[in-house]
């Protein structure tokens, strides 16, 4: 039965006697009947005990990996961790495409038509249209759900706006993160919560009379209540080096307008938007765990 020699073993192999056996089986035999290859390597230094196949005279002492495993181990890792900082560092992603954003890809759709629907069709027909879309009270008592959806179709000034700007970039942070469906939940949530924020105290304050009939028809429309509160849900996925000054640069600019008082009624409905948008960071933060693997 053959054995390795034991770790640790030191001086020459010890001598062994040639037998009749040796030029017919072209093996060699020490004095204990043990028979070694003749052909192989001296196994000095091997554990003792331990396997390991022998290789003929000359071939390598280290084997090379198996074709399959090659490129496996610690140089993948090591080499996988610049690839991914390429890729979250590539350009293109901060933009929605149909295949990873569905939701914000379509939804920039329909906000660039609407957009060149206002920019060149008859201004008559585009009063009417945003009119019909606006969320003022007097709509929202006969026909709140249309209006509600309807107002969310366009563009307060034009696609090129920074609201529609932020919609465009933090709405694809946000899908990527935590799914379109969930994306779609956050924005409307925030567009529905902050228009009836603002609007129902408006009809209250109608009925009490501190406020005139005439309050009841306003022009409110477009897509800034959703995009604050897309922004106020998406700092609370990001590091906290970038979400504090994200969500202070943004608050700041919130209260710079809210006391310019050039629309107080739709700057108080941003400030909620942004703290509706904030208290939705532990039901994101559980959406992305789940969207991790």
């Amino acid at each position: 039965m053959e054995r390795t020699v034991a770790a640790g073993a030191t001086g020459p192999a010890p001598e062994r006697a040639p037998s009749s056996e040796a030029g017919r089986t072209g093996r060699t035999h020490d004095v204990a009947g043990r028979t070694r290859d003749a052909v192989l390597p001296d196994v000095a230094g091997l554990l003792d005990g331990m396997p390991q196949q022998r290789v003929p005279v000359g071939a390598s002492a280290v084997s090379s990996p198996a074709p399959g495993l090659a490129g496996t181990g610690a140089g993948v890792r090591e080499s996988a961790a610049p690839r991914a900082r390429a890729l979250a560092l590539r350009p293109w992603r901060l933009l929605p495409t149909p295949t990873a954003t569905p939701f914000t890809f379509a939804y920039t759709v329909v906000l660039t038509v609407t957009s060149l629907i206002a920019a060149y069709a008859d201004p008559a027909l585009v009063h009417a249209l945003h009119q019909g879309s606006s969320t003022d009270v007097a709509h929202l008592v006969h026909t709140p759900l249309t209006v509600l959806l309807a107002s969310g179709l366009w563009t307060a000034g034009g696609i090129l706006t920074p609201y529609t700007i932020c919609f465009l970039l933090v709405l694809t942070a946000l899908e990527r993160r935590i799914g379109g469906a969930r994306t779609a939940v956050v924005f409307l949530l925030g567009h529905v919560l902050a228009t009836l924020a603002t609007e129902v105290p408006v009809g209250l304050a109608v009925l009490a009379g501190h406020l005139p009939d005439s309050s009841l028809h306003r022009l409110d429309y477009g897509v800034s209540f959703g995009v604050a509160t897309s922004i106020g849900a998406l700092t609370g996925l990001l590091r906290p080096w970038l979400r504090w000054p994200v969500l202070a640069l943004f608050g700041a600019l919130l209260v710079q307008d809210l006391l310019g008082r050039a629309d107080p009624l739709t700057n108080w409905g941003h400030l909620i938007a942004l703290v509706i948008g904030v208290g939705l960071w532990p039901l994101v933060r559980r959406w992305r765990a789940a969207s991790a693997p």
